[in-house]
């Protein structure tokens, strides 16, 4: 039986579960990519997905990961790879050594630093690109993308041989075409995210709005989170076919977050703007926009 129960919902054709509420629990995995964005309290359905991509080390975010990397030793799978940011690693290791000796077990690891700009390879042609968030010290958001090869129009009417002939002289004939498919951008502060083509044309944005109410503008400053009036700017200016909302708070309700989303955005990305978390237990139901 499961152990969380989650929401669920499929944006083109790629799968997301997941449970985000803001100073509780967020973890978002989407299996068709093999990656879990951050892992929450590691629900076990995310325990066969082979990659988690760390944002940050606060506790709601980061808590199961001694869970995660245990259980698969006990399910017999491979050591999970963790993504984190290069100051999170120590402490990390820190926390599976004192795991490993309560259990009696070494808890197995791959642990991957990473700083913006780096990219790590999820699968043949699937990327982890990793770039910078404004949250805490050293955090960062992902963008997964795939890599293609495209060949160049003046080679479009050419034969196979003919085209291997032309590799044989070491000729360039292809193109490098890359495919942002979603960027998740964790817990931050507003920052111009437009800025990075690969976050602002991503097929999916994952995108935190913590606070709604006029008067929590304050709070969400001083936490470093987005307030819906930094959500609509952001969201607004960038390109993406659909956004995932997580990190609503628990000073509002999802009644009162949907209303004030349909008076902050516009009808046209009202459209393709999703809560994640109005979509608790539905599995098998179409995913429905905000509007």
């Amino acid at each position: 039986m499961p152990s969380h129960r989650l929401a669920n919902l499929t944006l083109d054709d790629l799968d997301i579960m997941g449970y985000s509420v803001a100073g509780e629990e967020t973890v978002i995995a989407m299996p068709q990519l093999d990656v879990c964005f951050d892992i929450g309290k590691a629900p076990d359905q995310i325990v066969p997905i082979n990659h988690v991509l760390l944002t940050h080390g606060h506790m709601d975010h980061a808590a199961g990961l001694a869970y995660y990397l245990s259980h698969r030793k006990f399910c017999g799978q491979s050591p999970g790879t963790v993504l984190a940011p290069a100051n999170l690693i120590a402490p990390i290791r820190q926390i599976l050594d004192a795991w490993g000796k309560l259990d009696g077990n070494a808890v197995p690891a791959n642990l991957v630093p990473v700083t913006a700009g780096d990219e790590y390879p999820i699968k043949p042609n699937l990327f982890a690109r990793v770039f910078p968030t404004k949250h805490s010290r050293g955090s960062v958001g992902y963008t997964v993308l795939e890599k293609r090869k495209k060949l160049k129009p003046e080679y479009a009417g050419l034969t196979g041989p003919q085209i291997v002939e032309l590799k044989k002289q070491g000729i360039a004939i292809d193109n490098p075409v890359e495919i942002p498919l979603v960027s998740y951008l964790g817990d931050t502060q507003y920052l111009d995210f437009g800025q990075l083509p690969y976050v602002a044309r991503s097929k999916i944005l994952i995108a935190e709005c913590t606070f709604y109410i006029d008067e929590h503008a304050g709070r969400a400053d001083a936490g470093r989170h987005m307030h819906i009036d930094e959500f609509a700017k952001l969201v607004e200016d960038l390109e993406n076919e659909y956004v995932l909302v997580t990190h609503l708070t628990q000073r509002t309700s999802m009644a009162e977050a949907k209303k004030l989303l349909r008076e902050k955005l516009s009808p046209a990305t009202l459209g393709k703007v999703f809560l994640l978390m109005a979509h608790m237990g539905r599995p098998n139901q179409r995913p429905t926009p905000v509007q």
